[in-house]
């Protein structure tokens, strides 16, 4: 079945061609590949994007739809891996980065927070002290005990998280598309790549996420294409879910949309191996088990509308690479979202199009470098 947010109809982009070489191709036209063109278009630049398939319609319009502030490591994990200015700095990267979406993404983006909850007592424990070292650092975040009748019994407790939203991501990114397009930047959709470097640009990026996997050699053992599915039911009798939700270390995560539909990700954990894999098919096993849980959140048995499988980048260090490619002087990559891709997607191709264009005083570009792993 097609995803849910690729049904609204693609508006048409500014009819945009650059005769010959450009400053910048980038690879991708999702979150990343369309913030990256939109600034660097904006301060004057030749850039052409290349997709295989339509805007939005790879990882930016599979997924469900979270709009987080953050990384993909808890915080208090963050504090003790990256120490704590990285954390508190990379957290408010991020927040700034969401306010930067609101101002873009007009009605595909709503700030309702989210909560993430406990699914036993270890958890709970592990995510009390996540709240602890957030609110020790001034971040914004409440503990609830007392959950709401729906989710007490069945969950131990959560943190809200006023910043964070919801989003629809694939009428988020092609807006911006068309930004970027009324800018000047070229979108060629429908237009694979399988050579970097027959690209005629001075320098190209590569926004791919967990997509492309092989396009860049160094990159190949540095992300990990990593599968997620997704069901959307049909329109519930009641709201229930007011903000985005996600529990058991983020396996689990669900929201309601304000057609009262439920769309519910995650337990890739049922199988995991099988799910460290760029095929983009959904599976019986975690069907049957995303189905069995969406029963017990709606307290009876759901009407599935849609089912979805997408593909996004895993990295060891659960931290984006963005940067210049090792080895490769012309070569840029940001990707490697580890899940979290509609926020740090958006914020990373913001970074890389100011470190192609020179900018380099941002903490974040040594936290993400690419020789890291690569």
């Amino acid at each position: 079945m097609n995803p849910y947010w690729l049904e609204e109809e693609a508006p048409p982009l500014p009819r945009v061609r650059h005769g010959g070489r450009v400053d910048v191709a980038i690879v991708g036209a999702g979150v990343t590949g369309c913030a990256a063109a939109l600034r660097l278009a904006e301060s004057g630049l030749k850039v052409r994007v290349h997709d295989q398939r339509g805007v939005a319609e790879g990882a930016s319009g599979r997924n469900g739809g979270f709009a987080l502030r953050g990384g993909a490591s808890r915080y208090d994990i963050a504090r003790e891996t990256y120490g704590a200015e990285q954390a508190r700095e990379l957290w408010h990267w991020t927040e700034k980065a969401l306010d930067r979406m609101a101002g873009l993404a007009g009605d595909a983006l709503v700030r309702n927070g989210s909560f993430r909850l406990a699914a036993d007592d270890e958890e709970c424990d592990e995510i009390r002290a996540e709240y602890e070292a957030m609110h020790e650092d001034g971040l914004a975040a409440e503990w609830i005990d007392d959950l709401p009748g729906h989710l007490a019994g069945r969950f131990k407790g959560g943190i809200i998280h006023p910043e964070d939203g919801a989003l629809q991501p694939a009428r988020f990114v092609r807006r911006l598309a068309a930004r970027a397009a009324e800018a000047g930047a070229e979108i060629r959709e429908h237009d694979r790549v399988d050579d970097v470097e027959a690209l005629d640009a001075d320098s190209v990026l590569v926004a791919t996420d967990g997509y492309g996997h092989g396009l860049v050699s160094e990159l190949t053992d540095a992300i990990w294409p990593t599968r997620g599915q997704v069901i959307v039911s049909a329109p519930l009798d009641a709201m229930l879910y007011d903000r985005p939700h996600y529990a058991r270390q983020g396996f689990d995560y669900w929201q309601q949309l304000p057609d009262r539909r439920l769309v519910l990700g995650g337990f890739r954990d049922v199988s995991i191996m099988d799910e460290l894999t760029d095929e983009e098919v959904t599976t019986p096993v975690i069907q049957a088990s995303l189905e069995q849980f969406m029963s017990e959140l709606i307290g009876g048995t759901p009407e599935i509308t849609h089912r979805w499988a997408g593909i996004f980048g895993l990295t060891q260090d659960m931290l984006p690479l963005v940067g210049r490619v090792p080895g490769r002087d012309r070569v840029w990559v940001a990707a490697g979202y580890s899940g979290h891709g509609n926020v740090l997607g958006f914020a990373c191709g913001e970074l890389v199009a100011g470190a192609i264009r020179g900018e380099n005083g941002s903490m974040q570009l040594g936290l993400f470098d690419p020789a890291r792993l690569a």
